[in-house]
């Protein structure tokens, strides 16, 4: 299995996006790829958090980095007050995603929204230089941060689909197993050597008797001793003797089922019923996909909302400079009139 650590973890996402929901399926070495997720997200935010905060103010570098440092802030809080929401309901409809997996699938989705958002950014500083409109360039980078997001969500939606179909295949192989396991017993019954019913033991054996002790042969000259008495097998539950006629012309009683419609019939335990092993348990439901995308419009509301409440992302001109603005109106308010003053 390939790895790519720190930075380089994007590339594995891209190109190995099978292996990525497998390790996450086995919940193997989570905790490094959530951390180097973190760390490429929150450093490609950050770059383009200064590209949305460079716009020609008079403190566009001041800007710049406040906006680099309000951008990785706004993703990852908003994963934290949405992330319990995604958790809760996987429990309320009986998944068994655990909170370190549901954790490093919104990371994946999280890292391809800020690899992509900084792929753009060279375009982004282009139409900054080119065409020094605000609102033009406030348009134009929350259409690529929705862009982004619109593809980030899509790797979060495969990955949950993945990680049933992992979880699928899995409880296959364990009710396999445990079929196997109670199909054990019946298997070693049949091959411990001994005689199966509806067949005698073969006349005259002296070696074969029940403690399986040697018997030594009698001295030539010493007369014959008698045979002991055979015993009958004990008949199982459910069957009745029948007297067979052997070889050697005696007859040998053999236990032969009885008829079901026979009076006082009895069906016959199983030989291993002492041993039972316990069934399988019922598989366990998955992840519902309804909700993944009701928990996904929950995810984009609270992000809107909270960049609404971080603003000012972008340096508007004519305002002073701010770390926060007063909060009146909403972000699609806002988007609105932005469209309505750049026509």
């Amino acid at each position: 299995m390939a790895t790519s650590h720190g930075l380089l973890v994007i590339e594995r996402i891209l190109r190995d996006r099978d292996g990525i929901w497998e390790q996450i399926g086995d919940e193997r070495d989570l905790g490094r790829l959530t951390r180097d997720m973190l760390v490429s997200s929150t450093v490609a935010l950050f770059f383009f958090g200064a590209v949305l905060g460079a716009f020609n103010t008079d403190n566009a570098l001041l800007q710049a980095l406040l906006s680099a440092v309000k951008l990785p802030l706004l993703f990852l809080v908003t994963l934290a007050i949405c992330l319990p929401t995604l958790y809760l309901f996987n429990l309320v409809f009986g998944a068994r995603l655990q909170v370190r997996q549901a954790l490093a699938l919104v990371m994946v989705a999280i890292t391809v929204i800020s690899m992509l958002a900084v792929a753009f950014a060279p375009i982004s500083l282009f139409f900054l230089i080119t065409a020094n409109q605000y609102s033009f360039y406030k348009l134009l980078n929350v259409a690529i941060l929705t862009l982004a997001a619109l593809v980030g969500l899509r790797f979060l939606t495969g990955g949950m689909a993945a990680l049933n179909k992992h979880n699928s295949v899995r409880d296959a192989v364990t009710r396999a197993a445990v079929e196997a396991k109670a199909a054990a017993p019946a298997q070693a019954v049949a091959g411990n050597g001994a005689v199966p019913t509806g067949e005698a033991a073969p006349a005259g054996d002296a070696t074969s008797s029940g403690d399986d002790v040697p018997v030594s042969p009698a001295p030539a000259g010493a007369p014959a001793l008698p045979s002991a008495p055979a015993v009958p097998a004990p008949v199982p539950a459910g069957a009745v003797p029948v007297a067979v006629p052997s070889g050697n012309g005696a007859a040998v009683l053999v236990a032969a089922p009885q008829h079901p419609m026979a009076p006082g019939y009895a069906p016959a335990p199983p030989i291993w019923a002492s041993r039972q092993v316990p069934a399988a348990p019922p598989a366990e439901k998955q992840a519902s996909m309804t909700l993944l995308y009701v928990w996904i419009l929950l995810f984009g509301f609270v992000g809107t909302q909270l960049a609404w409440t971080l603003r000012p992302f972008f340096g508007s001109p004519g305002q002073k400079f701010e770390l926060f603005r007063s909060i009146d109106g909403n972000f699609y308010v806002d988007i609105v009139r932005t469209i309505g003053h750049l026509f």
